[in-house]
């Protein structure tokens, strides 16, 4: 039986498609098409309702609020099935992320320099390919904070990208979790694409099925109005010392995410910027009781 998908058209600046995309991609969308100023999105009409209409509306209006062009116009309409996965492949290639990280999936191949350390991921519809710069933020920190006997969390796995670079770069185990089924299923088939079973392993439920206070690093790279509400569970699972690394971020955002992590005694301790986004890594420290706002 074909699917039937909605079709989301948005007209916008150029300039912010590809920050659309990155943010939908979150949301649940399966497929892009760019035309110059037009975006279609596209996503299963099983998943499309008024909520999701209403999400959609406001993240295109918070993007455009800072642009000095006319508003973005949103239109909605519905379409019948296409194979938006092997669409969506023809666009994916190694990306390079770090001097030292190259993400590449199975359909190409790539030969890395010496010390490269290569990660095979096949997005499927989940989020975490490299080629955003919220993932590539993410992994520059890691590449800086993962120590051996270092244990991971990774919030919003997605492709689990960022739980199984955890334990390339030296870390002992890593856990993701993830409420989508998809991405659920797509990080367990990059876990056995990267020969990382014994050593990651992926939830699929809410962000409480995890157990309390065992983890040194936690990395979450989704939108700030999902990482706020899950402040302080994160940091019940942070182990004494040690570190969470928050991307997804507009740099704007950076104020309101300071504030929030000093609300539940977390404290910004390092951060990097690529153009309009920022990743921030926060510090736990002992002793502290939350705020109550």
């Amino acid at each position: 039986m074909s699917q039937s998908f909605m079709e989301v058209q948005i007209t916008a600046d150029e300039e912010l498609v590809e920050q659309l995309i990155a943010i939908l991609s979150q949301l649940g969308f399966e497929g892009f098409w760019e035309d110059g100023s037009l975006l279609k999105c596209y996503i299963g009409e099983a998943r499309w309702n008024p909520a999701m209409h209403k999400e959609v509306e406001t993240v295109v209006q918070r993007m455009t609020r800072p642009s000095t062009s006319p508003s973005a116009k949103v239109a909605v309409g519905r379409i019948e099935n296409k194979n938006w996965n092997e669409e969506w492949e023809k666009t994916i290639r190694p990306i390079q992320v770090t001097d030292r990280i190259v993400i590449k999936p199975t359909w190409h191949e790539y030969s890395p320099s010496p010390g490269q350390l290569v990660i095979t991921i096949d997005p499927k519809m989940s989020f975490g390919t490299g080629y955003h710069e919220t993932t590539r933020l993410v992994l520059k920190l890691m590449e800086k904070y993962v120590k051996p006997r270092t244990s991971v969390l990774d919030v919003g796995t997605g492709t689990g990208v960022l739980a199984i670079a955890g334990v390339l770069l030296g870390a002992t185990s890593a856990t993701g979790v993830d409420v989508d089924e998809w991405s659920y299923e797509n990080a367990l088939e990059n876990i056995r694409l990267n020969h990382v079973e014994g050593k990651v392993e992926i939830i699929h439920g809410e962000l409480s099925s995890v157990p309390d206070g065992q983890f040194d690093l936690i990395v979450a790279n989704i939108q700030l109005n999902v990482i706020v509400p899950l402040l302080s569970e994160m940091k019940r699972r942070l182990s004494a010392g040690g570190l969470i690394i928050l991307s997804g971020l507009f740099a704007s955002d950076k104020e309101q995410i300071t504030r929030r992590l000093a609300a539940v005694r977390l404290k910004v301790y390092d951060e990097m910027i690529e153009n309009e986004w920022i990743t921030v890594a926060a510090k736990w420290q002992e002793g502290s009781e939350e705020k109550k706002e």
